[in-house]
């Protein structure tokens, strides 16, 4: 999930660690004086952030950083930018914070700092609702579907141990599963957490925690420097998957519980 970084990119970061400004007070006061909380997004990826038919940025990232500026007392102010010019544009103080999907990898944690993990993403192996499966073991002499060309074709052939059939994408791989055609899809879990929640398919994903690519950290990017403003946000968060909040807006715009 927006962890893929051309070469132009990464070498990016240095010009950006030049833009940082220098250490300040935390900038808990300032939101809280503003009284408003202002999010940044793309608002151009779906299911998390995109522009409605009523020119409203909706999504499972604007109702998450929504509710976390509720919760700290202030209103949000949903920001939309390009997504390839996102952390310049925190660093140069254009607004308070980044929901929008971002990965917390190594290169961008020297730039900026995240709260959270607030959601995770990867590699998933799915089974229908009545499967007797529960492992990976227990598809070994199995047909597996995956999508032509996808790293998770890769990696099932490198596992080895079941049958593997391939297709053009998603719409086919769940009409084979539901024919019985195949036994379990390894896939994207966002995607077809998204279908499933479309189409009403009976279909579950495996508890499948040591999995290759099978769990990437998705983080809420703030400027450097402000450990109240992240404490502040990180409770709001917590608070937020203690009572069932998370879980409730998950559902609505995934389909899972994708903590």
């Amino acid at each position: 999930m927006r962890g893929i970084f051309s070469s132009v990119l990464a070498a990016g970061f240095a010009a950006m660690l030049a833009m940082a400004p220098p250490s300040q007070a935390d900038e808990l006061a300032d939101v809280k004086e503003r009284g408003e909380l202002r999010i940044a997004m793309s608002g151009a990826y779906p299911p998390f952030n995109f522009v409605n038919d009523r020119n409203e940025v909706v999504g499972f990232d604007a109702a998450i950083g929504r509710e976390i500026a509720r919760r700290m007392g202030v209103e949000p102010e949903i920001v939309t930018t390009a997504w390839d010019g996102i952390i310049a544009g925190l660093l140069a103080n254009k607004y308070d914070t980044v929901v929008g999907s971002m990965t917390i990898t190594p290169e961008r944690e020297k730039v900026v700092d995240f709260v959270g993990p607030y959601y995770h993403a990867g590699r998933g192996v799915f089974v229908p609702e009545d499967s007797p499966a529960q492992s990976l073991d227990d598809l070994k002499g199995k047909t597996l579907g995956v999508t032509l060309g996808e790293t998770h074709e890769k990696w099932a052939r490198e596992q080895g141990g079941w049958t593997l059939r391939t297709y053009k994408g998603l719409p086919e791989l769940l009409l084979e599963l539901k024919a019985g055609r195949v036994d379990a899809l390894v896939v994207d879990n966002i995607p077809i957490h998204v279908a499933v929640k479309e189409s009403g398919e009976k279909i579950r994903q495996l508890d499948t925690p040591d999995i290759e690519g099978g769990s990437v950290a998705i983080g809420i990017a703030i400027r450097k420097g402000n450990p109240e403003l992240a404490a502040a946000m990180q409770k709001a968060l917590d608070e937020m998957m203690a009572d069932g909040t998370y879980e409730k807006i998950a559902m609505e715009w995934v389909g899972a519980d994708i903590r």
